[in-house]
């Protein structure tokens, strides 16, 4: 049994620092949720935050949107040339997203400092591509109703996750500490 430990040894490190950082940081968001009282309907700020920067966006290229509070659930309803086209609730607001990437580059950590800058950067692009994701999406269903589910259920999903995955291959070769000791061997 000793042996298997010593061999899966990195694969034991990296498994145990995803799982701690990814519950740590999802016990945290968790205990940020439990602020907000989802029976009198009130939305967290972060989703407020994307939702308004959703809004913006819209605005900046000429597009009519606004955002109104839900008055069923605890969600935002976007608007788009006075049409309900999205409900913006918690799970959009790209937090589990962002807690996954940061998980995955805690557990293959390269130099503080740039991992720190990863770990901004990443979450910040993620953050920014979100916004993004929901304003198109928006958009484009107002267009193209017809296409709600591939666009909301296949292509902006894949489109999101891609580019954490992309972000996870430049660290794991650029910059975790796995890339430096390859790079020396």
């Amino acid at each position: 049994m000793k042996k298997y430990f010593i061999l899966y040894k990195p694969f034991l490190i990296f498994l145990g620092k995803f799982l701690l950082t990814y519950l740590v940081l999802t016990f945290v968001y968790q205990l940020y949720l439990d602020q907000f009282d989802g029976e009198i309907k009130e939305v967290d700020g972060v989703t407020k935050m994307v939702a308004e920067h959703s809004k913006d966006l819209s605005f900046f290229f000429n597009y009519d949107a606004k955002i109104l509070p839900n008055l069923n659930e605890p969600a935002i309803d976007f608007y788009y040339n006075n049409k309900k086209m999205a409900r913006i609730i918690e799970g959009c607001n790209g937090l589990s997203v962002i807690i996954l990437f940061i998980s995955f580059i805690v557990a293959f950590s390269g130099k503080k400092r740039t991992t720190i800058l990863f770990l901004i950067g990443g979450s910040l692009l993620i953050y920014i591509l979100n916004v993004v994701r929901i304003a198109l999406l928006c958009i484009l269903m107002y267009y193209h109703p017809e296409q709600e589910h591939f666009l909301h259920g296949v292509l902006f999903p894949v489109f999101i996750y891609g580019v954490v995955f992309i972000l996870w291959i430049i660290w794991v070769n650029k910059f975790s500490k796995y890339a430096t000791k390859n790079i020396e061997s």
